[in-house]
């Protein structure tokens, strides 16, 4: 017996009924609403304003209940806004500034560790290079002695003669400064050399000259190309060492550069 229906309803509108029931109840459960899907915060808060001037509009126009709802959808709409601003600063991965000043201190010490070492090696390579440099050599390479320091042709000879093709280099037999480069009588031309001892070394005839007063030379370094001007029989290098300076006594050369460690 079905509610609603008396003892003497007729049975064929019973079965006329009941499938109707079924199909009601089939639309029924068809068109039941699907659960909606949570609204974001900025939809919501979309929403939370919309509301709001709704509510701000009665609250104006309407009773005081009305402006008291106002101010509580304003205050959730603050309330979400904070929530928002707080979602978009802060990321989700962080580190402390304590720590980000304690990495910054540890990257800069590494780097002037680095750049100590840089200059430490550099430094020791400097050294080993100056350890192993030369501090006296010949004054041209290959040359053969045609002359020595000594009485010769009548007068005094105050040099040694080291005889080479044109245009052979010369070197400084030593480190130090130029003091004169030029034009010289007797040599044609002439540079002097003043070295850390006192002592001054002289190079003559050559053909030509290539450095100035006031350089720094080391030993070794180019400063002429062999020629034959001034009075001379051939082309060479007539070289003298001044002991004590420009006027000091001029001393035979050979042995000179041999307590240096050069043998002629």
């Amino acid at each position: 017996m079905h509610a609603g229906l008396g003892s003497d309803t007729p049975t064929d509108l019973l079965v006329a009924v009941e499938p109707s029931r079924h199909r009601a109840a089939s639309r029924r459960a068809r068109r039941a609403p699907r659960p909606r899907p949570a609204r974001r915060p900025g939809v919501l808060l979309g929403a939370l304003l919309t509301g709001g001037l709704a509510a701000a509009f009665l609250g104006f126009s309407g009773p005081a209940g009305a402006a008291s709802e106002s101010t509580s959808v304003l205050a959730a709409q603050q309330e979400m806004l904070s929530a928002e601003e707080q979602l978009e600063v802060l990321p989700q991965a962080s580190v402390t500034v304590a720590e980000a000043e304690a990495r910054l201190r540890e990257v800069a010490a590494s780097r002037a560790a680095r750049a100590e070492a840089a200059v430490a090696a550099e430094a020791a390579a400097a050294a080993a290079a100056e350890a192993a440099r030369p501090k006296t050599v010949m004054p041209v390479d290959g040359a053969r002695l045609t002359s020595g320091y000594g009485g010769r042709w009548g007068t005094f000879h105050y040099g040694i003669d080291l005889a080479a093709p044109m245009h052979t280099p010369e070197y400084a037999a030593a480190d130090g400064v130029v003091l004169r480069a030029g034009s010289a009588s007797g040599f044609g031309l002439a540079v002097y050399i003043l070295h850390e001892n006192g002592d001054v070394t002289v190079y003559g005839h050559m053909d030509k000259i290539l450095v100035e007063p006031g350089d720094y030379v080391d030993a070794g370094e180019t400063i002429a190309l062999l020629g034959n001007r001034g009075q001379s029989t051939g082309p060479h290098l007539h070289f003298e060492v001044h002991k004590g300076g420009m006027n000091g006594k001029r001393v035979n050369p050979v042995p000179w550069l041999r307590e240096r460690g050069v043998d002629i």
